[in-house]
């Protein structure tokens, strides 16, 4: 007689914020339904943010969100950093319109999403319409009013009217670059879960790797059993490096210099806020409905410019109580590669003195890349150095 043994199920390493994984993909049997409706419905253009924003609400991403957020909700998180019931989160997740195109919108009606492009993507029933103070959200949740700032920009430039309401997500396409890296929250989840992992660190960037990069997850790695490199290739600034571009140096590095046993690549479609110290907030929210129970936040995390101090995306998690938030943060230095010692390191770690540091900024690696020169390879991996050159180079 053989004895069956029954083990208990592999659960989620983290229930997703606010308990619930939300789901608002219409199901296959009733999308042609919606589909004969197209011609009768009012109909609303979505630019690219929006449209990313539509997406991670319908996969869950923005968990406990259900669409685009009414009154209450806005307020509460731009002046307390709360949903109305007292849920942690940083970032309104708004449907911005003109009053004019607000005005012949009816509450309690389907409204037509359509993407950029005019495609058919989701719907919307509306439930409020209201107005808000544009320069108070830039106060209050860009830390600046001013209109230099790129996200500050964005809120001044769409309409002064939110339309709110739950919404389902109708068509969605591959990404057209990364369709193999597409992996939904709960595709993650069951990732992690196959594995066995209990413990994943997530890792955020709008950024080409380098070696500080490295040195922060292999230094996180050491301590969770896996790792979630999660970068973000919604809309970004123009000055940014593009996305495939990103995308190929982890793919350099993954075939590389990382245990693939122990690493999960896959794409975030969100826009950037470039909110530093909130978005830091709303990027780990977003990385725990992925499944992650640790995040990184390194130096300047979604910051631009001089707006926000060097480790205020790190001073801002001290706000929140720890279990409110669910996710533990895991909280890095600058590196920088240390010639005394010869290794990566952080002040943390290093006797150096400053001019046995090597740091470059951003801005001047661009440069370099686009005179054709390779960073240094104590800033970056030769085989991600030469892929940057080939990508950036600017033609005479």
């Amino acid at each position: 007689m053989t004895l069956a043994l029954e083990f208990p199920p592999l659960q989620d390493a983290i229930l997703p914020h606010g308990g619930e994984l939300i789901n608002r993909i219409v199901p296959p049997a009733e999308k042609q339904e919606w589909l004969s409706k197209a011609d009768h419905l009012p109909r609303l253009s979505l630019d690219a943010r929006a449209v990313s924003d539509l997406e991670l609400i319908a996969i869950g991403g923005f968990s406990p969100l259900t669409g685009f957020m009414a009154q209450a909700d806005y307020d509460a998180v731009v002046e307390t950093m709360h949903l109305a019931n007292g849920l942690p989160w940083s970032i309104p997740v708004t449907l911005s319109v003109t009053p004019d195109v607000a005005a012949p919108l009816k509450l309690g009606q389907w409204i037509r999403l359509d993407d950029p492009a005019g495609e058919f993507t989701g719907v919307m029933q509306l439930s409020e319409k209201y107005t808000y103070d544009p320069q108070k959200e830039a106060r209050l949740v860009y830390r600046t009013e001013d209109e230099k700032h790129p996200g500050v920009k964005v809120v001044y430039q769409q309409g002064r009217v939110n339309l709110a309401g739950p919404i389902w997500l109708l068509q969605r396409h591959p990404h057209p670059l990364f369709p193999s890296y597409c992996i939904d929250p709960q595709d993650s989840r069951a990732a992690f879960r196959q594995r066995g992992w209990q413990t994943i660190v997530g890792f955020q960037t709008r950024n080409p790797i380098h070696r500080a990069h490295e040195y922060i997850q292999k230094c996180a790695l050491e301590t969770v059993d896996g790792l979630f490199l999660h970068p973000l290739v919604g809309a970004t600034k123009e000055d940014d490096i593009p996305a495939d571009v990103r995308m190929r140096c982890y793919e350099i590095m993954m075939e590389h210099y990382f245990p693939q046993d122990r690493v999960i690549l896959a794409i975030n479609p969100a826009a950037m806020r470039y909110a530093g110290p909130r978005e830091a907030i709303f990027h780990a929210l977003v990385r725990k409905n992925y499944g992650c129970t640790h995040f990184i936040v390194g130096r300047d995390h979604a910051g631009v410019g001089d707006y926000y101090g060097t480790y205020d995306a790190q001073y801002i998690f001290a706000e929140f109580d720890r279990d409110e938030l669910g996710i533990m943060p895991m909280m890095f230095e600058h590196a920088f590669y240390c010639t005394r010692t010869q290794s990566m390191a952080t002040t943390k770690t290093s006797p150096s003195k400053p001019e046995e540091r090597i740091h470059l900024s951003g801005t001047k690696v661009r440069e370099m890349l686009r005179r054709g020169e390779l960073p240094p390879p104590e800033f970056s991996r030769p085989e991600v150095a030469a892929e940057l050159v080939r990508a950036m180079q600017v033609p005479v």
